[in-house]
């Protein structure tokens, strides 16, 4: 009897004659979490020559990015003292809470709280199929909502008041995309061109607003155009951190909530199922009874839901008023974008590519990067854009990255059973 050599199974196999959709579909099952991170590392290794680029030292500019952050807190490990909430009493606490990385953390932290909703914005409409362009659009109606409340009905309780102005900023965002859902739902109007559209007359909509002259324009100070300041009993009370240096606000927990709400509606309800399936295959759906029209309209009125609470959680946390100038910079809507993106549309994966963007933003932020580090500090904020740009670059190149994942395990597959 001859001897045979007996090899291992493959730990996936890809069977023969499989179409590229279905290639395509196996490795971005294979490299769900690879490729984001790959995605993000070449982001910042091809930024980091952008700084060589400017005479600076990539390493050193990173470094001071990661100060900026607030991040190294967590490996700060002590021995320190924190009061409990609505007591005198401390109790230990194995990290300085009044330290400046603490501080920076906070202001990370802030950022990152909207940027997970304006992702998910971006990522539930993506599970139907559809491109949100328009985060914000629905960022701003959440806002301008936001203020009108916030600054007026002073009479009413601190809890009231706060419910009262998140609930309708989260109605006016998800009125404003549901007109891109309902224009796609009846005469297929792209969703793209429209929500482009309703960006831009949410922004004019908001300098007519604030500009001067306009009707929700500050009271006090007739010749600035800006909004009237949130009344005390509106602002979302600070949890960690001073009110007055933009401590950390119960927003956060608002923005991980949605995170959970994002998840048990995809993955565990029936409106769930049927917006994948119509992203998957809207025909099928059709043909399967669900009615892709509903949940066009609901996929984007739910995705307005969230970006106008990222408004509401601006204005009523730390901003406390919008202005012309505001109205005009503001492009947080569309990092939404990139959090989605790189997020792959999962509640965990946005979750976490939040804080990576919300890191980024505040580590590049001129005042943490000194000027004997980056020759240009002030430009210091279009590093930022710059990676930005690159992730999104990158993300577009996903087939090439899962490939190249797929055929390095594959020789690595190769080189263990050589060995055996």
């Amino acid at each position: 009897m001859s001897e045979q050599t007996v090899q291992p199974p493959a730990a996936s196999p890809e069977p023969a004659g499989r179409s590229a959709a279905a290639r395509l579909e196996h490795w971005q099952k294979a490299g769900g979490v690879v490729a984001p991170v790959i995605t993000a590392i070449l982001a910042f290794l091809v930024g980091g020559f952008v700084v060589l680029a400017t005479g600076s030292n990539p390493v050193e500019v990173y470094k001071g990015i990661w100060n900026g952050t607030g991040l190294e807190w967590f490996y700060r490990v002590g021995s320190y003292q924190v009061g409990l909430p609505f007591s005198d009493a401390t109790v230990w606490f194995p990290w300085d809470t009044a330290s400046r990385a603490a501080e920076n953390l906070q202001q990370t932290m802030l950022l990152t709280s909207t940027l997970i909703l304006t992702g998910l914005a971006v990522a539930f409409a993506f599970r139907c199929g559809l491109f949100n362009i328009g985060g914000q659009g629905q960022y701003f109606l959440g806002a301008y909502v936001a203020i009108w409340i916030g600054s007026s009905f002073g009479g009413m309780s601190s809890f009231v008041h706060i419910t009262f102005a998140v609930v309708a900023a989260a109605l006016a965002g998800a009125a404003w995309a549901g007109i891109a859902g309902i224009l796609k739902a009846t005469v297929g109007a792209h969703e793209v061109i429209s929500t482009i559209m309703l960006n831009w007359i949410a922004i004019y909509l908001g300098l007519y607003l604030f500009g001067q002259g306009g009707p929700l324009q500050n009271e006090d100070q007739v010749f600035s155009p800006t909004s009237n300041a949130v009344a005390e009993g509106a602002k979302l009370p600070v949890f960690w951190g001073d009110p007055l240096l933009q401590g950390l606000h119960v927003g956060f927990f608002l923005a991980l909530g949605a995170l959970v709400a994002f998840w048990v509606i995809i993955s565990r309800t029936t409106l769930g199922y049927e917006v994948r399936a119509v992203g998957f295959n809207p025909d099928a759906a059709r043909y399967g009874g669900i009615s892709v029209a509903r949940n066009y309209f609901l996929a984007m009125a739910i995705a307005g839901v969230f970006a106008g609470l990222a408004g509401a959680v601006d204005m009523l946390g730390w901003r406390f008023s919008i202005g012309f100038s505001d109205i005009q910079s503001s492009t947080i809507g569309f990092v939404g974008i990139a959090v989605a993106l790189l997020g792959r549309n999962t509640a965990l994966g946005v979750g976490l590519a939040a804080l990576v963007f919300g890191a980024l933003v505040n580590g590049t932020a001129t005042r943490n990067i000194p000027p004997e580090v980056f020759d240009i500090p002030e430009q210091a904020g279009n590093l930022s854009l710059t990676i930005q740009a690159l992730v999104l670059l990158f993300i577009g190149a996903d087939i090439l990255i899962l490939w190249l994942w797929t055929r390095t395990g594959q020789r690595l597959g190769v080189g263990r059973r050589s060995a055996v």
